[in-house]
């Protein structure tokens, strides 16, 4: 049995993780940034490395504690090298780097979004290659084929806002605060999801491509109009999400390999109602569905360190002048689409 110590600082959670290749997490820490970023109503990057940078000697210290281990007891360092805000990136991959070297062991310098689309099978031991991933957060939304450990097709992508980052505008525009997406689901509880006409962008459209941009604007107008309770915008605002996420996961089937298993992972599968929409989506073709619990949805270091034991079985590791980077597709050969703002 292999141990792996992961490192997770890509955005606004510093977090750190002991996770074995037979799937036990030993131990788990993770510190949000919140309140920190509350006041400016999103996140800001100085403020965010600057925290990164205070916080993970002490989580790492911690985790080995809580586990009873030293680092010399590790098989492998894995920590985030991209994509992700350059700063926070570069404090966890440099402290991966020196664990490494100073303990003489592996490092695994891993694509965030590789941390999501493995995580399922960190959860579920009966998920197999291949499966279709849809990956939904802040800063990405995609539909892939995952076919292996490092083997990802992407099928679609979105051309201008990622699903995560609608939400978290549709929370600013209701008032509700930061973090946007777990507000705005509590509240659409509360509302009417047919009473707000809201448009569902690209429903239709030859290409599985997303976009959410227009919709984000619709929800400003929505408001700004004073004809609309916030509950019912809110409802109305996550259905029409729901509702371009089955139609482009529809389109995306035809053109995707073989599977039998539909997941999806990423900050936004913890929301209840996109999840019980795709349980559906999923037994209406046939498909086994499954998701990862949602504290392994949000980022952090587990998902990383899995990752990493995945590799680690392989045998493979990286260099210790890996560089970090700030977009990196899991499918570098993926053709460019239209618009701006692609995320990798």
């Amino acid at each position: 049995m292999g141990i792996v110590l992961g490192i997770e600082s890509s955005c606004d959670e510093t977090a750190a993780a002991l996770v074995t290749t037979d799937r036990t997490i030993l131990a788990q820490h993770i510190a949000s940034q919140d309140e920190a970023h509350a006041p400016y109503g999103g996140v800001v990057p100085e403020i965010a490395a600057r925290a990164h940078a205070e916080r993970l000697a002490p989580m790492i210290e911690a985790v080995l504690a809580d586990a009873g281990m030293s680092l010399d007891e590790c098989d492998a360092i894995a920590a985030t090298a991209g994509p992700g805000l350059i700063g926070g990136v570069m404090v966890g991959l440099v402290s991966a780097k020196a664990l490494a070297m100073a303990s003489g062991k592996p490092l695994m310098a891993l694509n965030h979004l590789e941390g999501h689309a493995l995580s399922p099978r960190l959860a579920d031991a009966s998920v197999e290659f291949p499966y279709l991933l849809l990956l939904v957060s802040g800063g990405h939304c995609q539909i892939l084929s995952v076919e292996g450990v490092g083997k990802y097709r992407r099928l679609a992508t979105t051309i201008d806002d990622a699903l995560g980052e609608a939400f978290d505008k549709t929370a600013k525009i209701l008032g509700l605060g930061f973090p946007g997406g777990p507000a705005v689901e509590r509240l659409a509880r509360e509302g009417d999801a047919a009473a707000v006409p809201l448009p569902r962008p690209l429903k239709g459209s030859a290409e599985p491509h997303f976009s959410f941009a227009g919709l984000k604007s619709a929800v400003l107008r929505a408001k700004e109009s004073g004809e609309h309770r916030d509950a019912d915008i809110a409802a109305s605002f996550q259905q029409a999400a729901i509702d371009c996420i089955l139609d482009r996961l529809a389109k995306a089937i035809g053109s995707a390999p073989p599977a039998d298993t539909l997941v999806v992972a990423g900050g936004v599968a913890s929301n209840a109602a996109i999840r019980g929409a795709l349980e559906t989506f999923a037994t209406n073709r046939g498909m086994r569905f499954t998701a990862p619990p949602p504290a392994l949805c949000t980022d952090n270091a587990a998902m990383i360190a899995w990752a990493g034991c995945e590799r680690l079985a392989l045998g493979h590791s990286d260099p210790l002048d890996i560089a970090a980077r700030p977009r990196w597709p899991l499918d570098p050969d993926a053709e460019s689409v239209r618009g701006a703002g692609v995320k990798a």
